[in-house]
């Protein structure tokens, strides 16, 4: 963990002897841990770290700030909620914050939890303290703003004050009506946790290993990921799930108690987790706790513990907030189950797009009722943190009771003659250059280490020739990924060429069971129609990381041919040269695209099978569009808030006249195009001598 690096660490010492400046330098590390943790968890969808352990540190902060409250920072952990909201969506308000709860680790706590209420409000030890026993669900927290009764906002929780608006995505889920039956209120806003199914995760990953992608580690991760897909239809296929449980905004009263608010949620058209109970007191809710706990493995969805709700709203209202928390609830956590085994060896897995992922071959054993000889190490970093080898007796968790982790290796069972495991930096597949990339912006590395073989890589090379004549690409008709698999593995084809050179080989395609000369005619018939491909579907169907359809487009627009385009990519090689620059600029591309698409270039092997394809086939040019204006093949950066169109909007008005349109400024930038309050951008352009227009001066230039 590199957080907080600069800052010298007293994390061994106890907080009772901690002196002022440890307890200050102290708080300062644990606030930048937490919060990266909490963008790997609540925003990247990739937490790092087991929950026992992110919960240890939050404990720490908050008894160094119980014993130093003077010492409490402003970016403190116990000052927010989640993590600030992810680039590529709509950031939205919260009505009402979207709270975090207190955590209960034993009973003594859940019985110290129920005296504190009944401190705090004055009751007598024998007037029952109704409480509302819900399983925590292992999910994303959703808020759904209701207006007349219809679903008009679907919100992530986001730092609890604002979020994601993932409307577009929350429509798909079956789970949530989008119009609600019976008497709802004007404005209703429900909260509740978007989750995935047990055995609608398992099917999802088995199609993913059977396609040769990574897996996810575990249901929780999956639906947050599933529900922040830019393209909804992404969403609608991973099945996920919905449970209410809450409210935010509401105009008018939605009854006395949380029991009751619950029963009006099932008549409105929501689901509500069947094993929600009422309990009169601790040792009742301890009793529902222990149930839930046997009866977890059986269930269909992830929990991680049981959420105790002070059920009469007058109450909760007395009771109010303690720093982001609210006093009328806590989260009772369940312990993980863990067992202790030997770690025999560590390979290398390559992944359809070039990702090494260490796996852990183990001895078997037993770990919540599953046999366990396989578990993930996640990646470099994790092992070096843990400093886990060959040989060590370590500790395996099933992390969300699905896929096992190695939480840690036990040192004092550690053989004498180990050594700390070296990842490796070639392919264990192919011997090619595995790169760890690094954000040109941030120093940032990717924490993944990718073999940069690509299309030569028989790791990669196959799930890769699939993609090349998938539809969106050459789509060749007949040659399916059966066929693709079965003619790889009788070497008829290694490299995208090898397809077009398939009509030189007739007689041993035909050779083949269930083959004949018809359908081998039929087959290189199809193959010879996509001899000629458009420079977007070529680039995009290389298979290049990060180059989808869209940033293909892009790309083929800027640059025009094949030919302008593959110099450019070898002069972007030299990170400092105006090659690099302009590729950045693009529109949507940025540096991360870059550093993928130099990471192609820079291999010599690829730039021969590129070669070799395209000694094959013809890749034709972009057309400019057909349109007469003075912005025709000129660059357009856009800059502030338009007034009178949306941004996206404005764009593409100025490609469809057939401008580029540039993400920032350069020397080659024509026009800057300003709106209401403009940044940096524009003073850059007047450095440059880049023409700069305003929004209405824009308009009358293009015709309105």
């Amino acid at each position: 963990m590199q957080c907080g690096a600069a800052v010298k660490t007293f994390d061994r010492i106890a907080v009772e002897d901690l002196t002022d400046e440890q307890a200050a330098a102290e708080l300062e590390r644990l606030a930048a841990e937490i919060a990266a943790h909490d963008r790997r968890y609540y925003v990247e969808s990739a937490p790092t770290v087991e929950d026992a352990e992110y919960d240890a540190l939050r404990l720490r902060n908050e008894a160094i700030e119980a014993r130093f409250p003077g010492l409490i920072r402003d970016d403190s952990p116990s000052q927010r909620v989640g993590a600030p909201v992810a680039e590529g969506f709509r950031t939205v308000r919260h009505a009402r914050p979207m709270l975090s709860l207190q955590n209960a680790f034993d009973p003594d706590a859940v019985h110290e939890f129920v005296a504190r209420v009944r401190r705090f409000l004055s009751l007598g030890e024998d007037e029952p303290v109704e409480m509302v026993a819900e399983p925590k669900i292992d999910g994303l927290s959703i808020s759904l703003r209701y207006e007349k009764g219809r679903l008009v906002l679907g919100a992530t929780r986001g730092d609890g004050t604002q979020g994601e608006d993932v409307t577009a995505n929350i429509r798909t889920i079956g789970d949530i009506p989008s119009r609600l039956k019976g008497d709802a209120p004007d404005v209703l806003e429900v909260r509740g946790e978007i989750y995935m199914r047990r055995h609608d995760f398992r099917d999802m990953n088995e199609a993913r290993e059977a396609a040769g992608e990574p897996l996810y580690a575990n249901p929780r991760n999956s639906a947050s990921g599933s529900l922040r897909q830019l393209d909804p239809s992404v969403t609608a296929r991973r099945k996920l799930r919905f449970f209410g449980y809450s409210w935010g905004e509401i105009s008018e009263p939605a009854g006395d108690s949380q029991w009751a608010f619950l029963e009006r949620l099932k008549a409105w058209g929501f689901p509500v987790n069947p094993l929600v109970r009422r309990c009169t007191s601790a040792d009742e809710a301890l009793a529902f706790y222990r149930e839930i706990g046997e009866a977890r493995a059986g269930l269909d969805y992830e929990i991680d513990g049981v959420v105790y709700k002070i059920s009469r709203f007058d109450w909760q209202e007395r009771l109010g907030m303690v720093s982001r928390a609210p006093r009328w609830a806590i989260a009772h956590k369940f312990a993980a189950e863990q067992a202790e085994t030997v770690l025999e060896r560590i390979e290398i897995q390559v992944g359809r797009t070039g990702a090494l992922t260490p796996v852990a071959y183990l001895a078997p054993v037993t770990v919540g009722g599953v046999v366990v000889r396989r578990a993930t190490l996640h990646n470099e970093d994790e092992i070096a943190r843990k400093d886990v080898r060959v040989g060590d007796t370590v500790v395996i968790q099933r992390a969300g009771d699905v896929i096992p982790q190695v939480v840690s290796a036990v040192p004092a069972k550690r053989p004498k003659d180990s050594v700390p495991f070296v990842f490796p930096d070639r392919c264990p597949a192919c011997g090619s250059l595995a790169v760890r990339q690094t954000d040109p912006e941030t120093g940032t590395q990717d924490v993944v280490r990718r073999c940069t073989g690509g299309l030569i890589c028989p790791a990669q090379a196959v799930e890769r020739l699939k993609h090349f004549v998938s539809r969106a690409a050459f789509d060749i008709e007949g040659l399916g990924r059966k066929h693709i698999l079965a003619f790889w593995e009788d070497e008829l084809i290694k490299s995208p060429a090898d397809i077009f050179r398939l009509k030189n080989r007739t007689d041993a395609l035909e050779s083949r069971e269930g083959w004949g000369r018809q359908s081998v005619t039929k087959l290189v018939d199809a193959i010879e129609q996509r001899r000629t491909i458009g420079l977007d579907r070529f680039i995009y169907a290389l298979g290049i990381r990060q180059v989808g359809e869209a940033t293909a487009r892009l790309l083929a627009r800027h640059y025009g041919t094949v030919g302008a385009w593959m110099e450019a990519m070898m002069g972007a090689l030299d990170p400092e040269s105006p090659a690099r620059r302009d590729l950045i600029a693009i529109d949507q591309i940025g540096p991360s695209v870059a550093e993928d698409l130099t990471a192609f270039f820079a291999e010599e092997h690829n730039r021969r099978l590129l070669d070799d394809l395209l000694s094959e086939i013809t890749v034709t040019a972009v057309e400019a569009p057909q349109a007469t204006s003075p912005i025709s093949g000129k660059t357009v950066v856009f800059t502030g808030t338009l007034e009178s169109m949306g941004r996206s909007e404005a764009k593409a008005r100025a490609e469809s006249l057939g401008a580029k349109v540039a993400g920032s400024v350069s020397g080659s930038t024509d026009y800057l195009v300003v709106g209401g309050k403009p940044g940096s951008k524009a003073t850059k352009a007047r450095e440059l001598g880049v023409t700069v227009v305003s929004e209405e001066e824009w308009r009358e230039l293009i015709g309105g």
